[in-house]
Formats: C-alpha cells, sequence, structure tokens
C-alpha cells in the first residue's frame, strides 16, 4: 500500500474519513475468516499444549518480538523447554521450517533468525503454525511453545493470549485497514488474557520499558562498548523496524547525536546502503544486523534491546511461570 501509513492513521485527517467503508468491509472479511478457521480449529490435535500467543492489534512495530525473546529466556532460567512459532515474513508457500542459528536470513526471514541467535530455543516458521507447534513439541517434547504473533490465527489453540500496545501511539485513529492500523476492532481486547504496555502510559497496569545499554561489533559479537561510549559523538542510526522513532529517540535520549536512516520492516540491505563516504560509526537495530553481517564496516555496530518489566509485569509472569513448573 504506498500510503504515508504514520500520517493516515496517527492523525485526524480526511483522507482515512474516505476509506471508512473499506475499513468496515475488512472487518466484515476478517469476522467471517475467523468464524471459518474457529469451526476448523485443531484444538483437538493440540489441545494438551500449553500455548502462549504474543500479539498486537495493530500493523508495525508495537514491540512483542522483544517481549517474546525474554519470555522465553526467562522460561529457559526456570528449566522449562520452550520452542517458539511464527509464520515467517512474506512466505507463502507453507514450508515449515526449523531455523537454525545459521540459516540463511533470505530463507527464514530476520526476526526468526534474531529469535533464535537470541534465546537458543527450537524455532519453527509455518504460514500454518499449528503445524510448527506439532513440529517442535514431536522433536523436543516441550513444556511450553510461545507464538510471536498469531493474535488472528484462529486454528492455533491458545492458553494464554497476550497483547502488546505501543503506549506512545496506541491504536492510532482506532480504526481498521486500510483507514486505520487496527487489523481487529480495539473490543478484541476484553476477550485477551494479559494486555501489556511497551512504555509508560497510565491506561495500562502492565508496563514494560525498553532500553539500551550496550552495542556489539558486527564483525566481532566479543568486542563490546558501553553505549555511553558513543555519547556526544555523531553516528549513522539505521533502522529497518516497524516504528523506526522508538530506536532513534532512544539513542538520542541516551546522548548520542544521530544521523537517521529510516528503511522500510523487513528492509533487505545490500551493501550500498551502508555506505555514507565518511568514518562516522554506524550504529543498528540487532534485527537489522543479522542481514548486515557479510558487508558490515569495521565501524559498524547493533544495539541489543534490554527489557525491564515494571513490579506488576514481572509478579504475573512470575504467577505464569509457577503454573508451568
Amino acid at each position: 500500500m504506498k500510503i504515508n501509513s504514520e500520517k493516515l492513521w496517527y492523525t485526524k485527517n480526511f483522507t482515512s474519513t474516505l476509506l471508512l467503508p473499506l475499513s468496515w468491509l475488512f472487518r466484515l472479511v476478517a469476522s467471517s475468516r475467523n468464524i471459518i478457521r474457529k469451526k476448523n480449529s485443531l484444538n483437538v490435535e493440540l489441545k494438551d499444549l500449553y500455548i502462549i500467543v504474543v500479539g498486537n492489534l495493530t500493523v508495525g512495530g508495537a514491540g512483542k518480538t522483544p517481549l517474546v525473546s525474554y519470555l522465553a529466556l526467562r522460561c529457559r532460567s526456570e528449566n522449562l523447554k520452550v520452542g517458539i512459532i511464527m509464520r515467517g515474513y512474506k512466505r507463502n508457500d507453507g514450508t515449515l521450517i526449523e531455523v537454525l542459528s545459521d540459516s540463511a536470513v533470505e530463507t527464514v526471514g530476520d526476526e526468526a533468525l534474531m529469535l533464535k541467535q537470541q534465546t537458543a530455543c527450537p524455532v519453527a516458521i509455518a504460514v500454518n503454525r499449528c503445524e510448527a507447534a506439532k513440529y517442535l513439541n514431536e522433536k523436543y517434547n516441550l513444556d511450553v511453545i510461545i507464538s510471536d504473533d498469531g493474535l488472528q490465527h484462529y486454528q492455533l489453540p491458545r492458553k494464554l493470549e497476550i497483547v502488546v500496545v505501543d503506549g506512545e501511539r496506541e491504536f492510532g485513529n482506532s480504526r481498521c485497514l486500510p483507514a486505520g492500523p487496527l487489523r481487529e476492532p480495539v473490543s478484541r481486547l476484553k476477550n485477551t488474557d494479559l494486555i501489556v504496555c511497551n512504555g509508560e502510559n497510565d491506561n495500562y497496569e502492565y508496563q514494560y520499558h525498553s532500553t539500551f545499554d550496550k552495542v556489539f561489533s558486527l564483525a566481532d559479537n566479543t568486542n563490546s562498548k558501553a553505549l555511553n561510549f558513543f555519547c556526544d559523538t555523531t553516528v549513522h542510526a539505521l533502522a529497518g523496524i516497524g516504528y523506526p522513532n522508538r530506536f532513534f529517540t532512544m539513542l538520542e535520549d541516551a546522548g548520542l547525536q544521530i544521523i537517521m536512516h529510516p528503511f522500510p520492516d523487513h528492509h533487505r540491505y545490500n551493501r550500498s546502503d551502508l555506505e555514507f563516504n565518511d568514518d562516522l560509526p554506524i550504529l543498528m537495530t540487532e534485527k537489522d544486523a543479522v542481514k548486515c553481517r557479510q558487508f558490515a564496516k569495521e565501524n559498524t555496530w547493533f544495539v541489543p534491546l534490554t527489557i525491564t518489566p515494571n513490579k506488576m509485569l514481572d509478579e504475573q509472569l512470575s504467577k505464569l511461570l509457577e503454573d508451568l513448573k
């Protein structure tokens, strides 16, 4: 869709109003498809699996994938066997693939490869997430499966639904596609188990905060520096994520002077994207780094995200882990 979605969906404008009939049609089609999926559910085959779905109502980056990584690592710290399933970006052939730490990013996608490298958990991608869940459980006999996205994939049974909300942008104009950013109406939240806000927002009880404190060399992961090493330094900042401004703002808040280079979400980088005809450091997200290692220059770094839950969310997750043991 060749539109400025940020302006269309997150500000009041006449164009969005004109698109309302298409938005109503989208809701009707989506509701009909979901009813059919529920009737054809594979619940019987997967009913005994503990599946957690982490999703969001909006298109774009709300912050669900970092939360999936955090949940998986927290489960592992409690000696739980955990696997991760996801659709895989722009995959339509339906092929099920188990993601390995050295899988080609062109084959499995940036987020799947990043999750595998971050968590060391079994990761499988498939258009049909039920098939991915069955595959991982049969191979690894898991205690819990976490689905990155899949809130609207109603064939997939779930013991727990977690919806991530962007604390800054929330639901934009609260309209469904294409008039707004929603894949389902906001009323869908009434049927979820846990609503988690990415950032500070008084409307939500459960929150987590994202911070940066270290950077790692793309050439050598063992070479790291504190982020404040680049304070008062001008750097090139690259972000091909759902909401690049979040990354840029966090770097600026840390005291860096940045030259912003936003790219579309899941952008496939090439060497020329990192050529700026100067010797300034280049900083990028970890999601971008998995696609740039092979041609990154020496002074190129990625900035891992650290998630910290607030007290309420931390206590809720502790209860969840106790139930899983």
